[in-house]
């Protein structure tokens, strides 16, 4: 039988400075030695209590909460430690943040440690700026000279919008760039100024194709984000695969399972253990999952993206883009960005926006749900929430590995919020 217990974790964080964390949740008697833990040294005991023992879902700790600034400025001191330019490290942090904040943790802070050693390994440049191969007066075709992605999804959508003002539509595509994080990022930064805003990438070989037993495309994100009336917008940021890689890798460093529908084994055979989909053992399956709930469909998505990203800008793509986390080769992704002026076309868009999305929202819903949701809706309440209770929550075991990221870079961790 279960009991209710309070854990209480205390650990230094930086010279000084202390934070203290109640969580109130369920553990099985036999683990009542963990029930009241008073750590002192983040070092050596919040590693134990975090990692000596695989969390269930229902035993996993409530998030430990940082403040918005202070989980970016983290990220700053981190990249600029390594070499990076202040200015690139602020973009990259702005994008981590942003997904985290919006609640997309698998593209947020757990992607720092990449961004580092990108930087670190001098895989990745930081000492130079995208610039444009060649354009017209819509479309423009931009070298990302492998620099961080975010800096170069930046440039390229800044530009997209440049030419939508003047054309009524810009079509950016880009090679020579790397891993942008959310790629909603930048079809809001489109939307936030009035414009209809899509943006597209191609990834490393993580999605094995309907039939196949072998990755062949990556993830190959699509998002359109649209503005609507009174500040609303439609957000749309979805992978062609079922989910994106780093949710895989958050459930197997939390020792949780994951869905059916993720991902397959080596063997192209559908599991839930999240081991034998990563690294080179197995890949994940397309949006829809299997062939017979239509995974082809997903696929085909998939290439769609492909054609946009890497077959346009003539980069890598498909098999031919480096190994996820391989960092002995250049990535050389392909991405494509579009702003759209909908004042180019019938007047009234955002009105007839809002119309259609609270028509979706006011649907009945159905038993044991009490609304109906858009593209969107679910990242407004989690930014909400992050608001309510003053910063972001992450996970125990997410809070220790960056500390022993700032260790290793000898660099001031994060301050806790309690």
């Amino acid at each position: 039988m279960f009991a209710a217990v309070c854990r209480v974790v205390t650990a230094t964080v930086s010279a000084g400075a202390t934070y203290s964390v109640t969580h109130s949740h369920k553990v099985a008697p036999a683990c009542s030695t963990f029930a009241c833990l008073r750590l002192k040294s983040p070092e050596r005991h919040y590693n134990n209590y975090c990692h000596s023992r695989r969390m269930s879902s229902a035993e996993a700790p409530q998030g430990v909460v940082v403040e918005l600034d202070e989980v970016k400025q983290y990220m700053v001191r981190c990249m600029t430690k390594v070499g990076t330019k202040q200015a690139h490290a602020e973009a990259l942090a702005d994008v981590l943040l942003a997904a985290d904040h919006r609640g997309h943790y698998s593209h947020g802070l757990n992607r720092l440690d990449m961004y580092v050693h990108d930087i670190r390994s001098k895989i990745c440049r930081s000492d130079i700026e995208p610039s444009i191969i060649k354009e017209t007066a819509a479309t423009a075709y931009v070298n990302g000279n492998n620099v961080l992605g975010p800096v170069v999804g930046n440039f390229c959508t800044d530009l997209a919008i440049k030419k939508a003002k003047e054309a009524g539509i810009g079509w950016v595509v880009a090679k020579g760039s790397n891993h942008f994080g959310i790629a909603g990022w930048y079809s809001m930064r489109a939307s936030d100024q009035g414009f209809l805003g899509m943006a597209f990438t191609d990834t490393s070989p993580l999605v094995v194709p309907t039939r196949a037993r072998k990755p062949v495309l990556g993830t190959n994100p699509i998002t359109l984000a649209a503005p609507a009336a009174e500040g609303d917008s439609f957000v749309l940021d979805m992978a062609t695969s079922t989910c994106a890689v780093g949710k895989i890798e958050l459930q197997h460093r939390k020792g949780l399972p994951i869905p059916n529908g993720w991902g397959v084994d080596s063997e192209g055979k559908e599991v839930n253990d999240p081991e034998k989909v990563l690294g080179s053992k197995g890949g994940l399956l397309p949006l829809g999952g299997t062939e017979i709930s239509s995974g082809y469909k997903g696929y085909g998505l998939g290439m769609m993206v492909e054609v946009f990203c890497g077959i346009l800008a003539g980069s890598a793509y498909g098999p031919n883009i480096r190994k996820w986390m391989n960092t002995t080769t250049e990535a050389d992704l392909g991405q494509c960005f579009v702003a759209i002026d909908p004042d180019a076309f019938a007047p009234g868009f955002p009105d007839r926006m809002s119309d259609l999305m609270n028509i979706c929202r006011t649907s009945q819903p159905i038993e044991g749900e009490t609304e109906v949701l858009v593209a969107g809706d679910p990242e407004r309440k989690h930014m909400e929430k992050c608001k309510n209770q003053g910063g972001v929550d992450y996970h125990p075991n997410q809070i220790a590995h960056m500390y022993e990221l700032a260790k290793q870079l000898d660099v001031a961790p994060m301050n806790i919020k309690n």
